[in-house]
């Protein structure tokens, strides 16, 4: 049995995560591989590092010239590797386990999709990145670092089914994508196995980044409501309440800026950004 572990890259240094799974893998004596794959980067700095991939065993660098986008680039990974099972990890992530590789090779002899979740850092003390870092909190508090919903951050996938659902490349632009792939894989009878093995995210970005991100993923939302509206409750809501969304509208429209200095600020509300979410979606209904 072969483990690939695949890394999908933009504008990132990440060598310090896969040398680390390099080390775990040697340690346990398993077959595997490791593919780095930079997705149209332009940051010399950041792929002058990650060439010193190349320099470790059973270790893979490749360079596209060009962004394909986040469900291209998985889909490239996997017919790239060889492997049986497929590691996939985000780039700015950081391995906080000894035995992370481990625990999802164990885990993977008996399930066919495994995901063993985010931890954000405890603290945050930039006030320039507290709206990315509340909200992911918030969302640890409600459902755990590890729960059964696919998200693509670091994720163990058997190559069947990986081959069998693959991701759609029509979401070429952030946001969604792993819902989409999560939905697709339960309609083929796959679930999701969760497992206590999570993922540090180190990259924590800008709050204005992190809004301006968030409108790309409302925008793909919108573009497919018709497919999602089962997975995403911003969708629900907005046809639920559809007699008030001209109010909504109106509301966003006057205060967009007032609310965009609230969020990118050292104290964003995450009510405000709930309805600053909704307010967006319903400007392009």
């Amino acid at each position: 049995m072969t483990i690939s572990i695949l890394i999908p890259t933009h504008d990132y240094a990440c060598y310090q995560l896969v040398s680390e799974l390099h080390t775990q893998a040697e340690r346990i004596g398993v077959s595997y591989e490791i593919i780095l794959a930079e997705d149209g980067s332009r940051d010399s700095v950041s792929m002058i590092a990650n060439l010193k991939v190349k320099e470790l065993s059973n270790c893979r660098y490749i360079r596209l010239k060009d962004n394909i986008g986040r469900a291209a680039i998985r889909n490239f990974l996997i017919r790239e590797s060889k492997g049986d099972m497929l590691l996939f990890l985000d780039s700015d992530g950081k391995i906080i386990n000894t035995n992370f590789l481990r625990n999802y090779l164990e885990a993977g002899k008996i399930h066919p999709v495994v995901c063993g979740g985010i931890k954000h850092p405890d603290v945050c003390l930039d006030p320039n990145r507290q709206l990315r870092w509340r909200y992911e909190k918030c969302y640890e508090s409600r459902h755990g670092m590890v729960s059964g919903q696919f998200r693509s951050f670091s994720f163990l996938i058997s190559r069947k089914v990986a081959e069998l659902i693959s991701f759609d490349e029509r979401y070429n632009n952030y946001g969604y994508e792993d819902v989409k792939f999560g939905d697709d894989m339960r309609a083929h009878g796959y679930e999701v196995f969760a497992i206590d093995n999570p993922l540090l995210n180190k990259d924590i970005e800008e709050s204005d980044v992190f809004l301006r991100k968030t409108e790309t993923a409302v925008t793909n939302a919108y573009k497919f409501r018709d497919e999602l509206r089962d997975s995403v409750t911003l969708i629900r809501f907005h046809e639920k309440y559809k007699m008030l969304m001209p109010v909504v509208r109106f509301v966003f429209k006057s205060t967009r800026s007032l609310m965009r200095k609230n969020l990118t600020g050292s104290n964003p509300s995450l009510f405000l950004f709930s309805f600053y979410k909704l307010g967006y979606y319903s400007t392009l209904a």
